[in-house]
């Protein structure tokens, strides 16, 4: 990778968005070029993350095809070079626990394969 790229995952309340948030830790923590957007501080416009938002190509991790993260972003004035939908890669995941991993963490990998591709 040439430069950093920056990713930014689903914050919502669900197993997709829960997946979502795995695959991009994981990722920011196995590749040094790779730094994670937290959405929720771009969305109440922190100054912080305004600024970063606008340095590296961004890369969405939306849970859904509501595609929360492209609009946070575009809201702020920053298109995203390539979405990933989990939902679109994932069509037997169990929706019934949000806050723990348990046998959705089989699709956290998957996630992590469809962001390289990207990358």
């Amino acid at each position: 990778m040439d430069e950093k790229m920056a990713l930014a995952s689903c914050t919502g309340m669900s197993a997709l968005g829960l997946i979502s948030r795995a695959a991009v830790s994981d990722l920011v923590g196995e590749n040094e070029d790779l730094i994670s957007i937290c959405i929720t501080s771009t969305a109440c416009d922190k100054k912080a993350a305004l600024s970063l938002i606008k340095r590296f190509p961004i890369i969405a991790v939306n849970g859904c095809n509501n595609n929360c993260v492209n609009k946070i972003l575009e809201s702020k004035g920053v298109s995203v070079k390539e979405t990933v939908d989990v939902s679109q890669h994932i069509d037997d995941y169990n929706a019934k626990n949000i806050s723990r991993l348990g046998e959705n963490e089989k699709h956290v990998d998957r996630i992590k394969n469809e962001i390289n591709n990207l990358i």
